[in-house]
């Protein structure tokens, strides 16, 4: 799912779309596991327990107990890669190389998303409590050798937000909420560098690494038009990044410059700035009967600000600079709508099953579409199970499965050549969590 430069890792992340996770971009789905059952058809408006504090933080002050949930999400990916073929840059009277090398696609390792919520209700109007969860993440690790590995063979990044938050019940039908968020990114990237000398061997390292910390916020409301019916909708605001890191050149291709008097491994200052998009999340939930509740909804994410990475390098030697200082990667990435249909059924007091379908588009395009991020549209579908052994325990399961259409790569670059390839990616997604009422 997803040049090994801090630019192209945080735009994954800020993309939410890898192969490993389960939404577009480079964003992620998973946190909440009673959502996930449902294919978060119902994120905003469900509000049944305290992972509300994310999909939707009006939605505290329907919980009428304290409580605290903890879960965790795995993902096991696989994608299959066909029809390759790699080139390196054009040289003297436009000749190029052919590169080599293997396209096992084994490069998503099985990632887990862990996520833990605190709710507490003050009164009849008010309620307070506090999340830690995983908004964004993804990491794809190609093997040694890999043929599109100077455009990115290792990509690895990862959000961890921590969110206060408080609720406000205006009356029987209207609530709202808000909570900032802290979050801090770190990412790493990593490729193969093309040697000037012996183009196609002797290739050496570019390894990134880079993190910050910023400020954003989530806010809700949440609208309840009748005892069956109600509907919200949830505000994920962009936050904006400036990472701070290094650049570390190493190996064969950056040592050979030493036999013309040039120290070029090593390493460097790096900056990126980089915002995470906003997204507005839509859903409505209504209880047929006693026993069914159906779930409709749709999400607006504005990937259309990710237009480029651009790497700033500081010291980098004068001959690498034209390709390194600084780094820029067309992305031109467009916003997206995803869309979820869902339904729960309650057996008895004890056991409530659960399912869901959901479309995600795919904010990547034909042109800019690289190997680190080798994403189309996706199909997901869900299942789950609630077990209540007592009113105050709640266990959740969930499984997801999802598949993408078949996706083209066709990314050439001035300094990295060409690398073509059709991918066909889908996942796993196995989820447990425990929520105890006090």
């Amino acid at each position: 799912m997803k040049t090994t430069w801090l630019k192209t890792a945080i735009a994954i992340a800020v993309g939410a779309l890898s192969t490993q996770v389960m939404s577009a971009g480079f964003a992620l789905n998973e946190q909440s596991i009673s959502g996930m059952g449902t294919s978060f058809a119902g994120r905003s408006s469900s509000a049944d327990d305290a992972t509300t504090l994310f999909g939707n933080p009006a939605g505290m002050s329907r919980l009428k107990r304290e409580e605290v949930s903890f879960g965790m999400a795995a993902i096991s990916a696989k994608t299959d890669i066909k029809d390759t073929s790699a080139f390196t840059p054009q040289g003297p009277g436009g000749l190029r190389g052919p590169v080599g090398g293997s396209n096992d696609g084994d490069m998503v390792p099985v990632t887990a998303v862990p996520m833990g919520y605190y709710v507490k209700p003050i009164d009849d109007k008010w309620a307070i409590g506090v999340g830690v969860y995983v908004p964004f993440g993804l990491i794809a690790d190609y093997e040694s050798g890999f043929q599109g590995r100077y455009h990115g063979d290792y990509s690895e990044v990862r959000v961890i937000t921590v969110q206060p938050t408080v609720s406000y019940r205006f009356n029987e039908k209207l609530s709202i909420g808000f909570g900032p968020t802290i979050n801090r990114i770190d990412g790493q990237l990593e490729s193969a560098s093309l040697s000037r000398f012996t183009p196609g061997i002797n290739d050496g390292r570019v390894k990134v690494k880079g993190d910050d910390t910023a400020l954003g916020f989530n806010a809700g409301l949440l609208y309840e038009f009748s005892p069956q019916t109600r509907a919200g909708v949830t505000y994920h605001s962009k936050v904006k990044y400036k990472l701070e890191g290094e650049t570390k050149l190493s190996g064969a291709g950056f040592d050979q410059f030493a036999a013309v008097g040039l120290q070029a491994s090593g390493e460097y200052d790096a900056s990126l700035d980089l915002d995470t998009p906003e997204s507005v999340d839509m859903s409505i939930t209504h209880d047929l009967d006693d026993q069914w509740t159906l779930y409709a909804g749709a999400m607006w994410t504005r990937w259309s600000r990710f237009e480029a990475i651009v790497i700033e390098n500081q010291g980098i030697p004068g001959p690498l600079q034209p390709s390194l200082a600084p780094i820029v990667e067309e992305q031109n990435w467009h916003d997206t709508w995803s869309y979820a249909l869902g339904a729960a059924y309650k057996v008895n007091k004890e056991w409530t099953l659960r399912t869901g379908l959901a479309f995600d588009q795919s904010p990547t395009n034909n042109t800019d579409r690289s190997p680190r991020i080798p994403t189309g549209d996706r199909t997901a579908v869900s299942v789950g199970l609630a077990w209540n052994p007592t009113d105050d325990v709640t266990v959740d399961l969930a499984y997801s499965y999802l598949w993408e259409e078949e996706t083209k790569v066709r990314h050439e670059h001035p300094s990295k050549g060409i690398y073509n390839a059709t991918y066909e990616n889908s996942a796993h997604g196995f989820g447990a969590a425990l929520s105890y009422r006090f």
